[in-house]
């Protein structure tokens, strides 16, 4: 499906928490009508008791107050958080919650890892920040690196109906009429800037594979440079195609990708492409200040997109996601600036024959990780050359 691009809006990137909770929670405060957020986690901490705080003290003054959450990233969210939630008057709900470990079977690893907010139809929140600490980590190491984007304009009003939508279909699962909204909150989302921007969603109906072929067409598309950052990178042949065939048309191509690790499988299945794209005459880099969580890209000096969804099978395949994809010279020079900024202050890039240098075990190591991944998918349904 062909990206819908609304100009005239006002967006503003925000780097980790630092700056994503405080406008959050700002935002919140003076939210008048409504509030609606969406999270893959809303943890039981410091940054999600802020949150969760702001959202009764306006379900209190009589805003309506909505949020869901994953239940698996935020599988504790019930037991926590939600009962105090109930009891000021938000509504909150649990997207599917009945979790059984150990199963494969593809609807229950469909999961809602979006991090979407909206108040007040005036201004959303789009990007890769789950309502958890920075800092809450299993180490103690710097601050998680993410982004997010406030945005007001235009754009709202997709973005809203992308909420309001999987809101109802949720509703009509659990066969909950409590909840039932009309149409959602909307003042008049007139022009509030110069940039034109579009809002994506993946989803397993009629947009599958929207948020990749944006990717590819701007990859096709071109010139001069592309700059990815992902957390969790793992793209099919497709993708690293296109990566690949950029490279030997001259293209600069950089991907900053995860440096320590947090889930071992992937990490080592992620690093058995390295050799294929270090001999492609791609850089690599490896973010090894704190936890990489970004999924964010810059392409030549007009194109840039930030949002929930990586570059690996659970988010092209299987959750449900959210970008938007900017088109504007002075938010790509941003985001750019600031990346460059991170890799050169955390990152550290691999030589080309790093790949070549490992002992021949670890390289099997990497290897074997990257098919029992792919076996995995195989497993539940999504094969193919992706």
């Amino acid at each position: 499906m062909t990206a819908r691009f609304l100009p005239g809006n006002r967006l503003t990137l925000l780097n980790s928490g630092a700056e994503y909770f405080p406008a959050l929670i700002g935002a919140i405060d003076g939210a008048r009508h409504e509030v609606h957020l969406e999270s893959y986690i809303f943890e039981d901490d410091g940054t999600g008791r802020a949150v969760a705080e702001a959202m009764a003290r306006a379900a209190r003054r009589g805003v309506a107050v909505r949020v869901l959450v994953d239940g698996f990233g935020a599988r504790d969210f019930a037991d926590s958080l939600q009962p105090a939630l109930l009891a000021a008057g938000v509504q909150a709900m649990v997207y599917r919650p009945d979790i059984a470990r150990f199963q494969l079977r593809r609807h229950r690893l469909r999961r809602l890892h979006r991090k979407l907010a909206v108040i007040d139809g005036e201004i959303a929140f789009v990007g890769g920040i789950n309502v958890i600490d920075d800092l809450n980590t299993p180490f103690q190491i710097p601050p998680r690196y993410d982004y997010a984007v406030r945005v007001e304009g235009p754009l709202l009003v997709p973005i809203q109906q992308a909420q309001h939508r999987l809101w109802e279909i949720v509703l009509w699962a659990k066969l909950n009429r409590r909840y039932r909204v009309g149409r959602p909150a909307q003042t008049d989302p007139g022009p509030r800037g110069e940039q034109t921007a579009a809002f994506l969603v993946r989803d397993n109906i009629l947009h599958r594979r929207d948020i990749e072929d944006a990717y590819l067409e701007a990859i096709a598309a071109a010139r001069h440079d592309i700059l990815l950052a992902n957390a969790y990178f793992l793209p099919g042949r497709r993708f690293r195609r296109a990566l690949q065939d950029a490279a030997k048309r001259g293209v600069r191509v950089a991907i900053l990708l995860q440096g320590r690790v947090e889930y071992r499988l992937l990490h080592y299945a992620t690093q058995a492409l390295y050799g294929r794209l270090l001999g492609a005459g791609i850089r690599v880099f490896e973010y090894r200040r704190s936890f990489l969580h970004a999924k964010v890209a810059v392409i030549d000096s007009h194109w840039a997109t930030v949002g929930s969804s990586n570059i690996d099978p659970f988010s092209l395949l299987l959750a449900r996601e959210a970008n938007i994809v900017v088109k504007d010279s002075m938010f790509a020079d941003g985001l750019r600036q600031s990346l460059h900024q991170a890799m050169r202050n955390g990152a550290r890039e691999l030589p080309v024959d790093s790949w070549q240098r490992l002992p021949w075990h670890s390289r099997l190591l990497r290897w074997a990780s990257y098919n029992l991944v792919r076996i995995l998918v195989g497993v539940v349904g999504y094969g193919g050359k992706r």
